[in-house]
């Protein structure tokens, strides 16, 4: 009855995902190209940066088929878990590309070296229309994962704007220090929106209580039930990063019967489900 199937946003989310892959690694490969031509340093970079993500959706993609997959002897809740597991990962190659792009803002800054401003600017163009195209494939889905892949091509995006001013900037001045004084604004923009996406993916993966449900609020929630008289026990966590488990232990009033006891337990899952929890499982004693 509360083991809802969970396969339909993964299978809307797909074809998004295929979409966002071929895009990106489209325009890697020719921001790759152009970045050995005019042997531009920031243009490379923000390919490396771009290659990370490309491998961020791949991660995010397959983290989709495995929580469609169904539960199986061993792996009793199914693989659900994979979608937090792969947000985990998407910060992590966040971090990566972050220190690689704080690097090379620190080698410019050391020798500044000349580049093509022109060809930067129109690379990088190209680079902000394809990943915000692609941010806003996945901007109208709350679920934690393409939120991941969300804040992934925002920040590319990001990225691609500023080597784009920077580029122009160059082309006008000639000076070729504002390009790594670009970069690490951009570079603290970035870890500041992943910091609090590895926070939430790190609780769920450690079974924390998800972001957004109050714990005490369910519990007052329960106890305001009639025939209700104690709860102890109480667990909420994460199946997935879009469906939340509870279990609990009640102690209910002696006097009720067993189809009262079972009418308070459906009025128990009826109350948690305003509180985001989908998957219950009540144990009572009478007290």
């Amino acid at each position: 009855m509360h083991n809802h199937s969970h396969s339909a946003p993964q299978d809307n989310m797909g074809p998004r995902f295929l979409a966002g892959i071929g895009l990106n690694l489209v325009f890697v490969i020719v921001e790759f190209g152009y970045g050995f031509k005019i042997n531009s340093l920031s243009l490379l970079a923000d390919a490396w940066h771009n290659l990370g993500d490309v491998a961020g959706l791949i991660i995010s993609l397959f983290a989709f088929k495995m929580a469609a997959k169904q539960p199986t002897k061993v792996y009793t809740y199914g693989f659900s878990k994979a979608t937090i597991l792969a947000s985990l990962a998407n910060c992590i190659l966040l971090f990566i590309a972050i220190s690689s792009m704080g690097y090379e803002a620190y080698t410019r800054f050391i020798d500044p070296q000349p580049t093509s401003g022109s060809v930067v600017s129109w690379v990088a163009g190209v680079g902000v229309i394809i990943n915000t195209a692609t941010a806003l494939l996945f901007m109208k889905n709350s679920e934690l994962n393409s939120r991941a892949a969300y804040l992934h091509m925002a920040a590319d995006a990001g990225v691609s704007l500023a080597v784009l001013i920077g580029g122009l900037l160059i082309s006008f001045t000639g000076i070729n220090l504002i390009d790594p004084i670009l970069g690490i604004l951009v570079c603290m923009v970035i870890l500041f929106g992943t910091l609090n996406l590895f926070k939430q993916s790190l609780r769920l993966s450690l079974d924390g209580v998800p972001e957004g449900i109050d714990i005490a609020l369910v519990e007052s929630r329960i106890l305001s039930i009639p025939g209700v008289k104690g709860i102890d026990h109480l667990h909420i966590w994460a199946l997935s990063t879009t469906r939340n488990a509870m279990t609990a232990h009640l102690m209910l009033e002696k006097q009720l019967d067993a189809k009262q006891q079972e009418s308070i337990k459906e009025r128990v899952r009826h109350e948690i489900e305003h509180e985001q929890v989908h998957h219950c499982i009540l144990e009572t004693s009478l007290v």
